[in-house]
């Protein structure tokens, strides 16, 4: 598959992918591809993307969970300044893995990037002092249509890496830290989320 490995489903939710590229590498530095449509196509993976997008937090930040709803996107997500744990959490009616999620550490140094195909809700923690994300979308950004969960929705059950605190019923961030003494920090959107059963009802 040219330069890039993928590993496929993983924690057995089928679609999320990892993508390692073939990192080449001298005393003058290093040279990759983060990105060819062709070794996509080659690895089964056929997406259009359309969108690329980049941010900056700072630690402790934590961003999400975020979807859309009537206009989902998959999204290419990688780390290329800092570390961040990064979470898909499975939205799609009648997957067998509805409701599950898995978690990647996602560095500047591991240069791993996380395939999160349409139907997923999407979000990260900022583990470094700052981290700088980047992210491909196979469809554009509808303002209007934005959907999310709890990040911390006890029956989703996110094992947070670093994190202290002490669930009270809510998605504030009151009370949460990181081991280091860092608080949690959200957007007020973020800590006005519902939980699973709550957000959406089938």
């Amino acid at each position: 598959m040219g330069q890039i490995k993928v590993t496929y489903n993983l924690s057995g939710i089928e679609g999320l992918c990892l993508i390692e590229s073939t990192v080449h590498g001298d005393e003058r530095g290093y040279f990759m591809e983060t990105f060819s449509q062709k070794d996509m196509y080659e690895a089964g993976l056929y997406f259009s993307f359309v969108q690329d997008n980049q941010s900056m937090s700072t630690k402790g930040v934590l961003r999400g969970l975020h979807f859309q709803k009537k206009y989902p996107q998959t999204k290419l997500v990688r780390v290329i300044k800092g570390s961040v744990y990064d979470v898909a959490v499975d939205l799609r009616i009648g997957s067998p893995t509805y409701g599950k999620y898995h978690g990647e550490v996602l560095t500047e140094d591991n240069r791993k990037q996380y395939l999160i195909p349409r139907g997923f809700a999407h979000g990260f923690l900022v583990l470094s002092d700052t981290a700088e994300f980047c992210y491909k979308c196979d469809d554009f950004y509808h303002p209007n249509d934005e959907g999310g969960l709890a990040w911390n929705d006890p029956e989703i059950g996110i094992q947070w890496p670093e994190m202290v605190g002490e669930y009270k019923g809510s998605a504030s961030a009151d009370g949460y830290r990181l081991l280091d003494g860092t608080p949690l920090t959200l957007s007020d959107k973020d800590q006005k989320w519902l939980g699973l059963k709550n957000t959406l009802k089938y």
